[in-house]
């Protein structure tokens, strides 16, 4: 497999206040990453690094192969932003014209084609929320939106998603559906990239966990993070991770 992304010593510092601090991984192809650690550690800036929202002060990214800062071709790259579900109160714009938006960079002269609709209903489709399609945004729930917002990254053709806790606010019953598209789009070949705070919930998917506090604790498969001491190591003596019995 090749790498999508990898990341090589890399420092992040927002000031004199270090938030990434010499820190080394890979995401092969395919791989879904749980990107886990405390408030405050660093991960939403990690994740900034890695699609190239961000330039390391020391060290280097790449994102498909080239420098992740300058990388150009946009639409490879679904990012929900944090609580993105929330910001879409203010879209005065129904679903089916959010998931178009991911066309725009593929779209002939910049006009729609029959193709980007059909895209565009297709993603709607896979996400579910086709029977939502001429509904404004703002009248979604937040799980209703972030899937709006990963149908939008899918009409894209990203090869890429990447989700800063997405499941935020977001009820048990929708969080379980959300988490089954996810399973479902990584079966398909989706390389997922995860910031999630229920590490719990999250490690019931993922196969691959980062373990960050400001440095890495611990980068490997879901077996090998649950047997080391990453969550002690990261959040702090005592801390533990909850065992839940899913199907």
């Amino acid at each position: 497999m090749s790498s999508v992304i990898d990341v090589e010593n890399v420092t992040f510092a927002y000031g004199n206040t270090v938030a990434v601090e010499d820190v080394t991984l890979s995401v092969e192809e395919g791989t879904f990453l749980g990107l886990i650690g405390p408030n405050g550690s660093g991960k939403t800036t990690l994740l900034h690094l890695m699609i190239g929202l961000k330039r390391p002060d020391r060290g280097s990214v790449e994102l498909f192969g080239e420098p992740a800062h300058a990388f150009e071709d946009g639409q490879r790259i679904g990012y929900v932003a944090q609580r993105s579900g929330d910001r879409g109160e203010a879209m005065p714009v129904t679903v089916r014209e959010t998931v178009l938006m991911g066309r725009f960079a593929h779209a002939g002269h910049g006009r729609l084609r029959e193709r980007d609709y059909e895209s565009a209903a297709e993603a709607l489709e896979t996400v579910g929320i086709d029977h939502l399609a001429e509904r404004r945004i703002s009248q979604l729930s937040g799980g209703q939106r972030q899937r709006a917002f990963i149908a939008r990254a899918l009409a894209s053709e990203a090869d890429l998603l990447a989700l800063d806790e997405p499941t935020v606010g977001v009820d048990a019953d929708s969080q379980d559906q959300f988490y089954a598209l996810l399973d479902d789009l990584n079966r398909r070949g989706m390389t997922i990239i995860l910031i999630e705070h229920e590490v719990d919930v999250l490690t019931q998917h993922v196969d691959t966990v980062a373990c960050i506090n400001r440095q890495l604790h611990h980068h490997g498969d879901t077996v090998s993070f649950m047997e080391s001491d990453a969550i002690a190591e990261t959040y702090g003596v005592g801390a533990g991770i909850l065992e839940h019995d899913h199907p």
